[in-house]
């Protein structure tokens, strides 16, 4: 791809900033830089730029490799000489290939090149001169055997979502779906790029940044979440598409259909997301929590997507019951098993759909480091509500239960009064209260932390949840309430005054926060919790700092 002097400095200013890695190498070079020396980088950056996901390496000349700065280079001033070099390329590399473009870039501090380098294709490792080369940090070392079978063997495992489409064109994409896509790139990538800067990009430009687009055409990857609905016989006979499904008393589905990065909000509303009162152990407060969590529903949605099937023909199914959400995807669990996950240590090597998985993460759908099981896991326990729980199916598919109301009364009201439980211990909680087994180890540390009672295998979460210095009534006076809970009762307050001076809403703070805290602490806490709900657009100070007006943002 041609860039013009701006952009191949962006590029340089980019390669510079994060330095030498894999899949990139500087050097000073001169002119009687050895053509031999730059094939075996050649084949090295080739390979590994294929074993990270890259399109491309770059072999940087005109760039001091210790001082990080431009020096200039004088290899190969002319022209017709410096092309050559892509046919030297191709005779020394086995399968024949070659430098996709040599960059030239006339920089106020000398002459830079920057040699694109194409990722090796998949399932062929690059040679040079019948050797495998690769990187190892900054040095040149031979690619070893695990490494040749990881490139050989991608060939086996077929990415479904990168294959071409070559039917297709950008009028085949949904306009409002590419705005979204720009907006969600320049949130993800704000460190790197601004908002104005990609909000100018051409179509093109965010899908080649976005990995949706091979060599300029769009894979399947970029019709599953860009693609108008009218486009999706393209990927016939492969139904790309959502289905929502109510089971119960009454029933209804629908289906939903690309692009799916609107979809799947679409789909979210569907659901019947009413406020469920949690009423604490002797308090005559509730506390009120979404039956769901947009942000689980929503990762366990664009994690079926990334991890579908799409060879096996099927849909991603969501069906709803009266407690309860069944997320369902076709393939077995690609990379481990769910519990690998749950403390969010485990990052996943390999997966079905490696382009589309990119993509998404690219546009701020999901992130590649095997955080989301974790986190999912972690905000039922932040609502006080069982933890997920997946079905594997003898590896046809995959089902993961959300849970949307109370199994058991007593761990619900146990995670509301200890909310410093490590999550290990509310993992094994939940298995109690679900009447599944628990190895001997956990059950004694339960035991003796007063968590559990009965004997095996009948345990049950223990009633004794108050038990400190303090009696319960001190105990429930003492402790704090979550920010949403107080925040709720300002915006409460609000919807039926139409307004509040501050101190009207300390009058009804204060004698809600815990008696643990001073009351210059109660005071600051309520500061924090006004500025909280000011950055987030709930509420604005209709009048002066020294005498407030505060109201719901309309």
């Amino acid at each position: 791809m041609h860039m013009d002097a701006a952009e191949l400095t962006r590029l340089l200013n980019e390669l510079i900033t994060t330095w030498e890695n894999e899949v990139v190498e500087f050097k000073q070079a001169g002119d009687g830089f050895s053509t031999d020396d730059i094939g075996k980088y050649f084949s090295a950056l080739a390979n590994e730029a294929n074993l990270r996901g890259m399109e491309s390496g770059w072999l940087v000349f005109g760039v001091n490799n210790k001082t990080r700065r431009v020096v200039g280079t004088d290899y190969r001033p002319q022209p017709e000489r410096l092309q050559s070099l892509k046919m030297q390329m191709a005779e020394g590399a086995a399968p024949s290939t070659t430098l996709r473009h040599i960059h030239e870039l006339q920089h106020p501090d000398g002459r830079v090149l920057l040699l694109e380098v194409p990722a090796a294709p998949r399932g062929l490792p690059i040679a040079w001169k019948g050797h495998y080369y690769a990187r190892a940090g900054e040095s040149l070392t031979s690619l070893g055997l695990g490494k040749q079978d990881e490139i050989r063997g991608q060939t086996l495992p077929q990415d479904w979502t990168a294959q071409v489409v070559p039917e297709a064109t950008l009028a085949d994409l949904d306009t409002e779906a590419v705005r979204v896509a720009q907006e969600a790139f320049a949130q993800k990538h704000d460190n790197r790029f601004t908002v104005e800067e990609v909000m100018g990009w051409p179509t093109e430009t965010l899908l080649e940044r976005a990995r949706l687009t091979q060599r300029g055409q769009l894979t399947r990857a970029a019709l599953l979440l860009l693609g108008r609905a009218e486009s999706v016989w393209l990927l016939s006979p492969h139904p790309a598409q959502l289905t929502w499904r109510l089971e119960g008393p009454e029933r209804a589905y629908e289906h939903f259909a690309p692009p799916f990065l609107l979809a799947t909000t679409r789909l979210y509303q569907r659901i019947r997301n009413i406020q469920l009162r949690l009423l604490p152990q002797d308090q005559l407060l509730p506390i009120e929590v979404a039956k769901y969590d947009q942000k689980i529903v929503l990762e366990a949605l664009h994690n079926c997507i990334a991890h579908q099937d799409y060879t096996r023909q099927g849909r991603v199914v969501v069906t709803e019951t009266l407690d309860r959400l069944v997320f369902e995807n076709e393939g077995g669990f690609f990379e481990g098993k769910p519990e690998d996950y749950v403390q969010g240590k485990t990052i996943p090597r390999r997966y079905r759909n490696p382009l589309l998985t990119q993509a998404m993460a690219a546009l701020n759908m999901i992130d590649t480091m095997g955080y989301g099981i974790h986190d999912m896991h972690a905000r039922q326990a932040r609502r006080y509500f069982p933890m997920p729980d997946y079905d594997l199916d003898d590896g046809r598919s995959v089902k993961l239960t959300i849970h949307g109301g109370v199994v058991d009364p007593t761990y619900t009201r146990l995670l509301m009064q200890k909310t410093d439980l490590a999550l290990s211990d509310i993992l094994a909680l939940d298995r109690v209260q679900k009447k599944l087994p628990i190895d001997d180890a956990t059950a004694r540390q339960l035991r003796k932390a007063d968590l559990i009672e009965g004997r095996k295998p009948r345990y049950h979460v223990s009633a004794a949840i108050a038990k400190a210095t303090a009696s319960q009534a001190e105990y429930i006076r003492t402790r704090a309430q979550d920010d949403e809970f107080y925040a709720k009762l300002v915006t409460d307050y609000l919807r039926s005054f139409g307004q509040a001076s501050r101190k009207e809403i300390n009058q009804l703070l204060l004698p809600k926060l815990s008696e643990a805290l001073s009351e210059q602490q109660k005071l600051k806490k309520i500061n924090n919790l006004l500025t909280k709900l000011r950055r987030r657009g709930t509420i604005f100070n209709a009048g002066s700092d020294v005498a407030p007006s505060w109201q719901l943002v309309p």
